[in-house]
């Protein structure tokens, strides 16, 4: 896969790479709060049963990442030149530097 890059540049909006431990954490409650619901329902409510939805037990609005952005590539490009220029101390580690950032925001 190190050659995979993305199709569609479109990323997460905070700088938290992954949301694993927000979705850990409510899929483990719905879990649980299904498991107790249909602990407690008797043989005549199974029937009737509804799952519980994922707006009852948590708050997405909560998690890591707030949402996504599309990020076209010429906004990537004068991003990366920014730090670039901001970081680099010769042209040539500003170059290597924009080309770094470039590759890891289109890599998946």
């Amino acid at each position: 896969m190190s050659r995979s890059r993305r199709n569609t540049p479109i990323s997460g909006i905070t700088v938290c790479r992954s949301e694993r431990q927000d979705k850990k954490m409510w899929h483990s409650r719905w879990r649980t709060t299904e498991r107790m619901a249909l602990r407690s329902a008797s043989p005549e409510e199974l029937s009737a049963h509804l799952p519980v939805l994922e707006r009852e037990v948590s708050n997405v609005w909560a998690f890591g990442k707030d949402g996504h952005t599309y990020r076209p590539f010429a906004r990537q490009e004068k991003a990366a030149e920014h730090i670039a220029n901001r970081i680099g101390c010769n042209p040539q580690e500003r170059a290597s530097l924009k080309k770094r950032l470039l590759k890891k925001w289109m890599g998946k």
